[in-house]
């Protein structure tokens, strides 16, 4: 009996070595954000100062690995058998929830999820057990460690709202009195402020952060009561540091404050979260060594061990330290998380990922209201010299240099990881595992808005993305304790047999999203994406637009082909991807139209007729994808409705139809491709004439057949019409694309 837990054991090694790998992916957004978002310091820097942050980190964490065993349940309540399906439904649940939210690119809590599995991982167990001894419900807080658990669960929540309320206050005060031209302050200016923000960071990191470890101990007598004589001495030694810094060796400050912050960052959340990944295995690593030298049944043993101080081997702290820096290093969804918390954080205009809703809409309608109140309380002269601190400085660029701005500039990435550090280490020095995802997320979502990076055109965006991230936080938190309690039931019931079948889903579902991402990021880079016009004159418009309609016709030939086979086969996959393909060109499309303001305003005046050429070019591209997205929308509705196949001579019409479509966009890709504007005419608007005509004919051709047959479905019928007559505005599309490249070639090429 003893192999089935030795063999548990293994199991939980390799489910805490994915955990980790998953749980960076996630978590990599807590220390990167602001590093990357301020471009204040290379990639390759930024990766090398948080890969030894996290060492650091992993090495002094030993202490929080304690609410792994007693944190949320009580060990002397539960058998050693018992104790062990808890770890491992836990452990289960956890990879498997965490993979899920990456897929998405949308940052969760790891220690959320974390706790929560426990709870429902325990709560199940304990049910189980009162339930064999005829118990009553309320018992079950016998085996909850209800005060540390309501402790953590509060102080998570909590800290959603200390770290936003913290994030806008600092920022704004800081941006107040260093304003967005804050280099060119005196030197005195950026000394003091990196002085206040080093000094914070490295007591509460480095002194602070340490206490609940091994090494405590050993600094306990030299810092304790000593607080503000150490925090004093630390703020008058970093400012002249800072001081001498900025003089002599012409350093940045906020360049060496994001350095510092970025491991600092790092190193707490090593140091808080590392629990979240291996305190389970560790804690049923512990358990079992407990128990196999005992000789007592597992079914007879209780965990009362667990309720003991137990130091982590630093071997396990090593290991684990070094697969979370090569997973930091080489997961491409860790990217994918940071992106969705840099965007909601920029100051600059970005493509917004989330969509407005009724809540977003009136929060943002009631800040409006309350700050257009303020306005009226504050004195004039105060608003003006408030208002002169949040002007932005014009930067002058080179053409097609804009889209490389920072997210946002160095002040506000330092404030980022200054707030966070000190929110996170307090958070540790107390030995409460609050979340660092919620903590950094916050911070910065706090900080964009003091800093007005959410105005009028991106607020309710910003906010709705907000919004959705704290959802999928409690849609996190509901779902790891379902989850949890019934993995741990189903082991309890099927014992060996559907912990080898858990895990073998587990493998499973992890190898099909791991593939499924890899086809998607392969698919994002080989795809045909639609550039915007970067260029200021006619001439390189015209090239550039050029590349646009040749690479769109093709997706749209691709996205059609796919339809109607889609649609013939009535194969759904093919009309769902069909739907998908058309909605990121859309998308592009809308993108390119967002970009119209942006790209008049950059253009030289001697080019100014430009602007309308590209203005009609984005039209024409707008109509190529709504006709292409409409056929592929309609006709995955009926197929997903279950109406009736298309008739035979419906269907061939449709593919003699796509066909010719087919080679009419082979034709204008090749042209523009080519450059060769001058072959326009008159070969290709034969084609487009003779094309036309065609679909004419079958559209009376369906009348006639309606007419007729009293055996002709309503469903098919209305969908055909809507086919042919997509398809038609399709073609005109094409062809005033056509016409206005060789309006302007003639034009050009005229003889003056």
């Amino acid at each position: 009996m003893e192999n089935i837990y030795f063999l548990m054991i293994i199991a939980l090694i390799i489910l805490a070595i994915a955990d980790l790998v998953v749980g960076v992916s996630n978590d990599a957004v807590n220390f990167l954000n602001s590093a990357l978002g301020s471009k204040a310091v290379s990639f390759r820097t930024i990766m090398i100062v948080a890969s030894l942050g996290i060492a650091f980190g992993a090495i002094f964490s030993s202490g929080m690995m304690e609410v792994a065993r007693k944190g949320i349940f009580v060990p002397g309540e539960f058998y050693f058998n018992e104790i062990m399906i808890i770890f491992l439904a836990v452990m289960i649940t956890d990879i498997l929830l965490l993979d899920f939210f990456n897929t998405l690119g949308m940052p969760t809590s790891t220690t959320v999820s974390i706790v929560f599995e426990l709870l429902g991982a325990a709560v199940a167990m304990a049910m189980i057990k009162i339930g064999a001894d005829n118990g009553s419900f309320s018992e079950v807080v016998n085996y909850i460690n209800t005060e540390k658990a309501t402790e953590i669960i509060f102080g998570i929540l909590l800290s959603v709202v200390v770290a936003f309320s913290v994030g806008v206050l600092v920022q704004y005060v800081s941006r107040v009195l260093l304003s967005f031209d804050f280099e060119k302050k005196a030197k005195w200016v950026g000394a003091v402020f990196g002085g206040f923000a080093l000094a914070a960071i490295t007591y509460f990191i480095f002194i602070k952060g340490l206490k609940g470890t091994d090494y405590y101990a050993n600094i306990k007598p030299l810092i304790e009561g000593k607080t503000f004589l150490i925090i004093s001495l630390s703020f008058v030694i970093w400012s002249l540091l800072s001081y001498v810094a900025i003089i002599v060796f012409k350093q940045n400050i906020y360049k060496i404050i994001i350095i510092i912050g970025t491991f600092a960052l790092a190193l707490a959340f090593a140091g808080n979260d590392l629990v979240n990944f291996i305190g389970v295995p560790i804690a049923a690593w512990q358990s079992y060594e407990a128990w196999v030298v005992t000789g007592i049944p597992a079914t007879e043993f209780r965990m009362d061990v667990l309720s003991q101080k137990v130091s982590t081997p630093t071997l396990f702290l090593v290991i684990a330290g070094s697969i979370m820096v090569i997973t930091l290093w080489l997961s491409s969804k860790a990217k994918n998380v940071v992106k969705t918390s840099i965007d909601l954080s920029s100051q600059e205009d970005t493509k917004e990922k989330f969509e407005p809703h009724f809540l977003s809409r009136n929060l943002v309608k009631f800040t409006m209201m309350l700050s257009e109140y303020t306005s009226t309380v504050l004195p004039d002269g105060l608003q003006r010299k408030i208002e002169r601190q949040f002007k932005k400085p014009v930067i002058k660029l080179s053409k097609g240099k804009k889209h490389e701005l920072p997210a946002f500039d160095m002040v506000r990435a330092a404030v980022n990881l200054m707030v966070a550090s000190v929110l996170i280490s307090i958070a540790t020095s107390m030995k409460l595992p609050l979340s660092t995802t919620y903590v950094t997320f916050m911070v910065a979502m706090g900080t964009s808005l003091a800093d007005r990076a959410w105005g009028s055109e991106s607020a309710v965006y910003r906010v709705a993305g907000v919004l959705n991230v704290i959802g999928g936080w409690f849609f996190t938190a509901i779902v790891a304790f379902l989850a949890s309690g019934t993995v741990a039931y189903l082991i309890h019931l099927g014992g060996a047999t559907m912990i080898a079948i858990l895990l073998l889903l587990a493998v499973l579902l992890l190898s099909r999203n791991y593939i499924k991402h890899s086809r998607m990021v392969k698919e994002v880079r080989a795809e045909d994406t639609l550039n915007k016009a970067e260029s200021g004159s006619i001439h390189g418009v015209i090239e550039e637009s050029a590349d646009n309609i040749s690479k769109a016709l093709k997706r749209v030939g691709k996205i059609n082909s796919i339809t109607i086979n889609g649609l013939i086969e009535q194969d759904l996959n093919k009309l769902n991807k069909a739907r998908k393909t058309v909605v990121k060109l859309e998308s592009e499309v809308e993108d390119l139209q967002n970009d119209i303001f942006y790209f008049i305003k950059d253009l030289d005046d001697s080019y100014l007729g430009a602007s309308k050429f590209y203005i009609d070019v984005i039209g024409s591209l707008q109509d190529v994808a709504q006709s292409s997205g409409l056929i592929a929308k309609v006709s995955h509705k009926h197929v997903n409705n279950h109406h009736k196949k298309l008739k035979k001579n419906q269907t061939d019409e449709l593919l003699d139809i796509n066909d010719k479509l087919l080679k009419l966009f082979a034709k204008i890709s090749e042209v523009f491709d080519s450059r060769a504007f001058d072959k326009i005419v008159p070969d290709i608007i034969n084609s487009k004439k003779t094309l036309l005509e065609e679909v004419k004919a079958s559209i009376q051709k369906q009348v006639e057949r309606t007419r007729e047959s009293d055996s002709m479905s309503p469903k098919n019928t209305t969908l055909y019409f809507v086919i042919l007559l997509e398809t038609k505005d399709l073609i005109m599309a094409c062809i005033n694309l056509l016409n206005l490249y060789y309006e302007e070639y003639d034009e050009r090429n005229r003889p003056v």
